[in-house]
């Protein structure tokens, strides 16, 4: 009997966490483990530890297997990483740092950086021909129109895998600073102004001095929007 030792990790993001199941399989050189239930529930920023227990040694973990389901609502999940310690000490850490979502199963190899000559098992040639596969089929591109520069092949952003999207957190920080930049611009008379600024000492009366010293810098290349 073999027993593994493994820490899986969930993001700190506030949303990071699940009410999903979700399990590990350990896959090595010599064979690999049965599927192992980590939890149902996990915290932003917290681990979970469990033992997954084998009748053999599986030799050098080289990739993980991830898999989520759900039993009523959907709740995605970010994985920061998974570690996982054989009977013998050796660690082995596996980076993942991606969101999992729907019912689905994601392969991690483990994180020591390797070319392709280095890999020697099948089951490592099989996961870099599909991760390839899945990173072309990802990124397609198309010409938005003669003589631009080309663009990615979608119509909107909700179109494409929510770990190549902006960040979810930054893009509601992004939303919150933009709304409140209106306000205070609103509130100022910024956004009611008809005529043109007449010096920068008078827009600087408007901004403070450090936007002042920004906005000035971009009037030195850009003048005509404000001019």
């Amino acid at each position: 009997m073999a027993i593994y030792k493994v820490t899986v990790a969930t993001g700190d993001m506030v949303e990071a966490g699940t009410n999903n199941s979700i399990s590990i399989t350990l896959v090595g050189s010599y064979g690999e483990s049965r599927q192992t239930t980590v939890s149902f529930l996990f915290l932003p920023g917290k681990e979970k530890r469990l033992s997954v227990h084998c009748g053999q040694d599986l030799g050098p973990i080289v990739l993980i297997r991830l898999h989520k389901w759900r039993l009523f609502l959907e709740d995605a999940w970010f994985c920061k990483d998974v570690r996982v310690t054989a009977p013998n000490g050796t660690l082995y850490r596996f980076p993942c740092y991606q969101w999992l979502e729907g019912v689905t199963t994601v392969e991690v190899r483990e994180g020591s950086g390797k070319k392709l000559v280095d890999d020697k098992l099948q089951i490592l040639k099989e996961h870099r021909r599909q991760e390839l596969a899945a990173r072309q089929d990802a990124y397609r591109w198309k010409d938005f129109a003669q003589g631009w520069p080309r663009c990615l092949n979608v119509d909107s952003i909700f179109e494409l895998d929510s770990n190549i999207q902006f960040s979810r957190i930054r893009a509601n920080n992004f939303t919150g600073f933009l709304i409140f930049q209106g306000a205070s611009h609103f509130l100022s008379g910024f956004l009611l102004r008809r005529t043109s600024w007449n010096s920068l000492d008078e827009m600087r009366t408007i901004f403070s001095r450090t936007q002042g010293r920004d906005i000035g810098g971009c009037l030195m290349c850009c003048p005509l929007p404000f001019l």
